[in-house]
């Protein structure tokens, strides 16, 4: 297995931590949180869609994705996440158009150094860790909501 697809199959790995959760969440589920914490099930899961989408555009230069991070933007929970059908829709934008990307990098492209203000210089493969990572974390939260709160 060369190391694109090695790299690819990590990430698909990681990221079952949230499309497994995926097929369990309803509608009702959306605007569940557990206090203290303000972040719902709804809105961690367009972030973390939102924060793929960035990922491919400012990490591995994707300049056609279009993105409007709202989440990144408002920085907080504005409530308004709460449409499953269109949530799941925008997941797999994310995901198409990140798999897309990864896919495309040849073996070479791994070794390059990317720059951004959130993890500093990183190669690719070092930064494929971070939205591995942001992905499973907030899948987790997620997780534990939905577990929990009532």
């Amino acid at each position: 297995m060369n190391k694109s697809a090695l790299l690819l199959s990590l990430w698909e790995e990681g990221r079952t931590r949230f499309s497994k959760l995926l097929e369990q969440v309803q509608e009702a589920d959306l605007k569940k949180t557990l206090a203290p914490a303000p972040n719902s099930v709804g809105f961690l899961m367009r972030h973390i869609s939102d924060v793929e989408l960035l990922f491919a555009k400012n990490v591995f230069n994707a300049t056609n994705v279009e993105v409007h991070a709202k989440t990144v933007i408002a920085k907080k929970d504005t409530g308004e996440w709460t449409n499953l059908s269109e949530l799941l829709s925008y997941q797999q934008l994310s995901y198409s158009t990140l798999k897309n990307i990864l896919t495309a990098q040849s073996e070479d492209d791994w070794e390059n150094t990317v720059t951004t203000k959130e993890f500093g210089t990183k190669t690719k493969a070092e930064a494929l860790g971070r939205i591995v990572t942001h992905t499973t974390w907030h899948a987790g939260q997620m997780a534990i909501i939905l577990k929990y709160s009532k």
